[in-house]
């Protein structure tokens, strides 16, 4: 998968140091795999969930939630947010 806005995992790592493996993790994973569809999303990361038009991958534990938008078809995932579970529980990202 192709990953636009990649800059969110770079300042995420920055703002959330104890997750930058995770997060690196997360990074390596995607841009090597080609889910085909949700199933296939969720059989690659088991903590991820669709709330909407969005994926929200549940990272470094559950600490930190990375919000996205894929596009199976031309293998795109657009990154809205990295959050902290207490942000992403504030849902200002859904604004």
């Amino acid at each position: 998968m192709h990953v636009i806005t990649q800059k969110r995992v770079w300042q995420a790592k920055s703002r959330f140091p104890q997750s930058s493996k995770a997060l690196d993790a997360w990074y390596r994973l995607i841009k090597v795999n080609d889910p085909a569809n949700f199933a296939e999303m969720k059989n690659l990361f088991p903590a991820t969930d669709k709330v909407g038009s969005h994926h929200v991958f549940d990272i470094a534990g559950n600490n930190i939630r990375l919000i996205a938008i894929v596009q199976y078809r031309a293998k795109r995932v657009y990154i809205r947010a990295v959050l902290s579970h207490s942000e992403y529980d504030k849902d200002k990202w859904k604004e």
